[in-house]
């Protein structure tokens, strides 16, 4: 037989109920009713905060035995033994109900009117000291979620999503109590990074494309709570004009771990093309012509990134090192694609390695 029940009625269980059915019970309770799930519903989040208050006494060994035998009451005014043999007031209460801190009012059997509607409180027992207070109800939801509480049912993402960005003291207004304060955990590790390369050629960095990437994650089983690979899908647009270095980012789509799901976050890398070097959004390629070439005349069929052909000629001779510049035939600006480099067709001249006597004669006349 327990003093009272109005805990174990705000988790829906029995005062018969061991810790994984408390637990389970909190947990359904605590996403059903959480605020961010329920915005527009004021009463939700005093619900939210009955159950976690609820959860907070019931799950701790201790403190339940006290509530089983004395009741909440006794439990806020500081009782932390069994009160002394003899003292007087309703269920073994020093004091009986009368000075009840604020918000615990309404016991049944209590003078004035019979049964009335129980309610929680975040502050102490009022004018009391020593007594038990209340911790932040988003605080108990959150120690719920890092002691394993996620791994107990399918709504995993859920508790990573609600612990993730309200963080101690969120949101919700709720001062933590000393006993919080006293008994702060060591914070969360951040989640990692990954980085991966992602291989492109400057036709698809020219025009622009969109790529589906299949990678393999690390996840838990909803049932079991065990670690299994998955395989997940990856959409990614990729820009006209992407350099080398650019950064194309997933956030929450890689391994989970401790402290939520791992972001991952492809870095372009351009593969070696047959023809072009990029230089920012300039293109360079080479002409290769050898000596007769670069003396007498020469004539080529130079194509562009987009596949356009312009013909290029020289009658007379031509040093190593000439440059011919095609304006506005280079790579789009990222930024402002309408804007495009240059293409830069730079002639390297090949001379031959050895000359016979008569070739040198030949040429000294000729030179």
């Amino acid at each position: 037989m327990v003093a009272e029940t109005k805990l174990y009625d705000a988790l829906s269980v029995s005062p018969t109920a061991n810790q994984d059915e408390i637990k389970k019970a909190y947990r359904k309770a605590a996403l059903k009713n959480h605020p961010d799930k329920n915005k527009d519903d004021p009463s939700a989040g005093e619900k939210f905060k009955e159950v976690s208050q609820a959860y907070e006494i019931l799950s701790d060994p201790e403190k339940r035995k006290v509530y089983d035998d004395y009741g909440l009451d006794f439990l806020l005014r500081g009782g932390a033994e069994a009160p002394p043999p003899g003292s007087g007031g309703a269920g073994g209460m020093p004091g009986g109900f009368a000075g009840m801190p604020p918000g615990f009012g309404g016991f049944p059997g209590m003078g004035g009117g019979g049964t009335r509607s129980f309610h929680f409180s975040t502050g102490g027992p009022g004018g009391g000291s020593g007594g038990f207070s209340f911790s932040n109800p988003d605080n108990i939801f959150a120690d719920f979620f890092k002691q394993g509480g996620a791994g107990m049912g399918d709504d995993d993402d859920i508790f990573a999503q609600f612990t993730g960005g309200r963080g101690r003291g969120g949101r919700s207004g709720y001062r933590d109590s000393p006993n919080e304060r006293r008994r702060r955990r060591a914070p969360t590790p951040e989640v990692t990074t990954v980085e991966k390369p992602l291989e492109l050629t400057l036709e698809d960095l020219f025009t622009g494309t969109h790529k589906k990437m299949k990678i393999k994650r690390k996840t838990y089983d909803d049932g079991s709570g065990k670690r299994k690979m998955e395989d997940k899908i990856l959409d990614m647009d990729i820009k006209p004009g992407y350099k080398a270095g650019t950064k194309i980012k997933f956030k929450g789509v890689g391994d989970q771990e401790e402290g939520g799901t791992q972001d991952l976050h492809f870095i372009v890398k351009e593969k070696k093309h047959p023809t072009f070097t990029r230089e920012d959004d300039n293109l360079r390629m080479y002409v290769d012509l050898d000596l007769k070439e670069a003396l007498t005349g020469w004539t080529r069929t130079i194509p562009t990134i987009d596949g356009k052909k312009f013909t290029l000629s020289k009658g007379g001779p031509t040093g190593p090192g000439y440059t011919e510049i095609y304006p506005h035939q280079g790579m789009p600006n990222s930024k402002k694609p309408t804007e495009r480099g240059d293409m830069i067709v730079e002639v390297k001249v090949k001379f031959p390695t050895s000359l016979t006597l008569a070739q040198k004669t030949h040429l000294k006349d000729i030179l």
